[in-house]
């Protein structure tokens, strides 16, 4: 038995030959492995539920704001440069114009002439890649909810989630015009994320900063991040602030977090600053119909209208059910009363946001909250300039707007559900079931919403369906109508949009082009000037009406009050051109040219007015610049070949000069052209080859000029290209005595063959047949070259002229405007 049963031995503690590794650095490493493991698989699982959402709105097309931003947009398609792209506001409009927009988004701006430069108006492309920034945004979410907001994974997963297959989105992805809201929220996630990392330093806050003004430069809400990661560094520094208040010693952390504070002021500061200036001295100009609520004359309705839009759209993040592509003029009509029941709606939101206003400053001391403070500032920063309660905004309610604050309505609500996961055990099983219906239901309200953005009538149709009483809608809807030749339908759905709104200018202006009859098309332009006295498209159809009935004068003034409305109006420019007297034409042509410096029809129209004029000289220098712009842009599909109306002028030109080796030129570059060589080589050799061949025909030109002397107007016969070797006192045998030998191979008429060069017989005069002259031929031999005629004297030749001679000789002289300008001529017409 053992003596020592009860009794211990001690190790030293610190002996420093008994201490080892401790187990649990390596247990955080495998924890820290496996969370690593676990971030990657939400990622993949966030990012591919997201793409599959949102994979049936690839076979979209552009519709609704993508036609004036993409399809029309110099600054997209590549016909403005680089510099004017960083001028212009989002829909192509100079910035200092006071008609622009000033939506000022060169990011965005950007990543369209991108797309375009690698897959041309193609949509498919466009679509996909909107779908591939939608799932990498998802991607930050779900780092976002676990970093920042300090959701745990699965319930952070759960945010994501919701956010990938949220329906509001739907426009802001299926629409490629979204893209903008979606580039400035990765911007705007990412400067979060950078800004509240673990390792924060310096260089992270000034990263930070340059991510905000990325965001602001993809849309103008992006810069409110850098106020939300200011307004979360208090919230998180708060203990210490109050103890440094508290006990009047400034410690540490709040010197960080005052240096932090300074940088961020100062850098929003310049932001607001370079925003402003960009305005150019005008702030953006809107009317009733884009916004009704802010023209109203009562405070009081105002307030409670945009207190009232507030809360709607708080309630589209809680049950997106009714969605449109555009909420204005109508669509949510006024709150005038008090007593008015969409009141009830406000106070219960406001009522709900004071309640987390007040939990959130209650966990101010402890924070234990922390994931419904970031979700609450989330939701509510980034949707303030878009509310109408600080500045005015060009619309009622757009979806495409809560792309950002739909971030923290997910995180508030996953936040709810890990609550209730861990306060109430019992009920899991129901909010698995829950859970599951919502992400199925918004997947199925997702898939179906993209389908209506698939083309435009789809989409107005589906839209008039929700909101039968926006006035708008009709108006569009009318406008496809007419562009699909449905006149009558079209002009059911303008007067219904006018029955909704008395006033809409634009339903007025386009009845106008559709109605029959000069006095009632001429009631509705008056109508649409007299509600809307800006309204340029009704001046200019209105101009267009008096000069087709024959009113020049009435004609004139409407043309030039557009002209006044809108200066860079080129349509009614080219109207006042046929209008105008001859001393005043030269000035609106020499305006057209400076309003479009690239477009090849203005330069054929000066031109042709200065030939008019007689200076074919200056003429051919505008053809000229004509087809080199054409030129320029012969890749593009266009219905009107414009070089070659613009090549065939100028080539007429020239001859008209006289410069018949320019047009040569010209045609062989127009030729090359034509052909479309794939390379550089192989058109320099087809152009060696050209230019040898019109060298050659240039040189028959020459010997044939020099056998037959182009001063010559008399029918000589082939026998004068012989010298005489006969006596001079011989002599002639007459013509009649002898029978005509016949060359076969030459098919000339002769007394001898050819061959036989050791007589020459002389002919009369006035036995040369016309139709000889006609069909004889030359030799154009060295050996005729240089043989001498008699004079006419000598061989009794008496002077007679045909008429028949003159037209092959004239015909012979012009070899090269044949070639040249006349056998453009007849490849254009026959193009033509």
């Amino acid at each position: 038995m053992c003596r020592f049963r009860n009794v211990t031995i001690k190790t030293p503690r610190t002996s420093p030959k008994m201490k080892r590794r401790s187990l649990p650095t390596v247990r955080e490493e495998q924890a820290s492995v496996s969370k690593c493991n676990s971030d990657i698989a939400i990622y993949v699982m966030v990012t591919a539920t997201a793409v599959l959402s949102y994979v049936n709105s690839l076979n979209g097309e552009f519709v609704h704001d993508d036609i004036p931003a993409i399809v029309t947009n110099g600054d997209v398609i590549g016909s403005n440069s680089i510099k004017q792209l960083f001028l212009d506001d989002f829909w192509g409009t100079p910035m200092a114009d006071a008609n622009s927009h000033k939506s000022y988004r060169p990011l965005t701006t950007l990543s369209f002439r991108l797309n375009h430069a690698l897959a041309g108006l193609r949509p498919w492309w466009w679509h996909a890649c909107n779908v591939c920034l939608h799932a990498a945004c998802c991607a930050l979410v779900a780092r976002a909810c676990v970093t920042v907001a300090r959701l745990q994974r699965p319930f952070a997963a759960l945010a994501a989630l919701l956010f990938a297959v949220h329906p509001v989105h739907t426009e802001a992805v299926a629409g490629v015009v979204g893209r903008a809201d979606v580039l400035a929220c990765i911007f705007f996630l990412s400067s979060l994320l950078v800004y509240h990392s673990p390792t924060s330093n310096k260089k992270c806050v000034w990263l930070s900063v340059i991510l905000g003004a990325l965001s602001m430069l993809a849309k103008e809400t992006g810069v409110t991040i850098l106020l939300l990661n200011l307004t979360i560094d208090f919230y998180r520094c708060w203990p210490f602030v109050k103890r440094s208040v508290c006990s009047l010693k400034i410690e540490k952390r709040c010197t960080g977090l005052s240096i932090r504070t300074i940088k961020i002021v100062v850098s929003l500061a310049l932001l607001i600053c370079l925003r402003l200036a960009l305005l150019q001295g005008t702030w953006p100009t809107f009317s009733p119909q884009d916004n009704p609520a802010a023209f109203h004359p009562s405070f009081v309705v105002r307030l409670m209208t945009f207190c009232y839009l507030a809360a709607f759209n708080w309630w589209l993040l809680l049950c997106p059910w009714t969605l449109s592509h555009d909420w204005q003029m109508g669509s949510v009509p006024l709150i005038t009363s008090g007593w008015d029941p969409r009141n009830f709606l406000t106070c219960a939101a406001f009522g709900a946001l004071f309640l987390l206003c007040y939990r959130c400053i209650a966990d101010l001391e402890v924070q234990r909250h922390t994931p419904a403070v970031i979700g609450l500032l989330l939701l509510v920063v980034p949707f303030v300039p878009a509310s109408n309660l600080l500045v005015t905004v060009g619309f009622v309610i757009a979806e495409r707007v809560l792309y950002i604050p739909s971030v923290g309505s997910v995180i508030i609500t996953a936040y709810g559900v890990q609550l209730m996961w861990y306060s109430k055990p019992g009920s899991k099983i129901f909010l698995v079931v829950g859970l599951a219906l919502l992400a199925a239901s918004g997947v199925a309200r997702t898939h179906r919403r993209n389908a209506d953005w698939k083309d435009r009538a789809t989409l107005l149709r589906a839209d008039l369906l929700t909101l039968p009483q926006n006035a708008k809608l009709h108006y569009n809807f009318g406008n496809f109508l007419r562009e699909t030749e449905q006149q009558d339908s079209a002009i059911k759905h303008y007067k219904e949009a006018l029955r909704l709104w008395p006033t809409y200018a634009s339903a007025h202006n386009n009845i106008g082009t559709l109605v029959t009859g000069t006095e009632n098309a001429e009631h509705h332009f008056l109508q649409a000037i007299k509600y809307n006295k800006h309204h340029v498209n009704a001046h200019y159809n209105l101009g267009k009406l008096y000069k087709k009935s024959g009113r020049t004068i009435q004609a004139i003034r409407m043309l030039e009050r557009c002209i006044t409305l809108q200066p860079r109006f080129v349509q009614a420019h080219v109207e006042l051109l046929s209008l105008k007297p001859e001393p005043e034409k030269q000035k609106i042509l020499a305006k057209l040219v400076e309003l479009e410096p690239n477009n090849w029809e203005h330069y054929v129209l000066y031109g042709n007015w200065l030939r008019t004029k007689g200076l074919p000289g200056p003429a051919s220098k505008y053809f000229l610049e004509a087809t080199r712009l054409s030129f320029r842009h012969r890749n593009v599909d266009r219905p009107v070949r414009g070089d070659l109306i613009s090549f065939r002028s100028t080539a007429l030109t020239y001859r008209t000069l006289g410069q018949k080796s320019r047009t040569l030129q010209l045609l062989t570059r127009w030729h090359t052209w034509r052909r479309g060589w794939p390379s550089a080589a192989a058109a320099h050799m087809y152009l060696r080859d050209w230019r040898l061949k019109m060298e050659l025909e240039g040189r028959i030109q020459v010997y044939s000029k020099a056998v037959n002397p182009t001063k010559s107007t008399t029918c000589f016969d082939h026998s004068q290209l012989t010298v005489d070797r006969t006596p001079a006192k011989e002599e002639p045998v007459p013509y009649k005595d002898k029978k005509p030998y016949i060359n076969k191979d030459k098919k000339t008429f002769s007394d001898k063959p050819v061959g036989n060069s050791d007589k020459s017989v002389k002919m009369d005069s006035k036995f040369c047949d016309r139709k000889s002259c006609r069909v004889k031929k030359r030799d154009l031999s060295i050996s005729t070259q240089i043989k001498t005629t008699h004079n006419k004297s000598e061989i009794g030749l008496k002077d007679k002229k045909s008429n028949l001679h003159r037209k092959e000789k004239t015909a012979k002289n012009d070899i090269i405007p044949k070639i040249g300008a006349t056998l453009s001529e007849r490849m254009l017409l026959k193009t033509f």
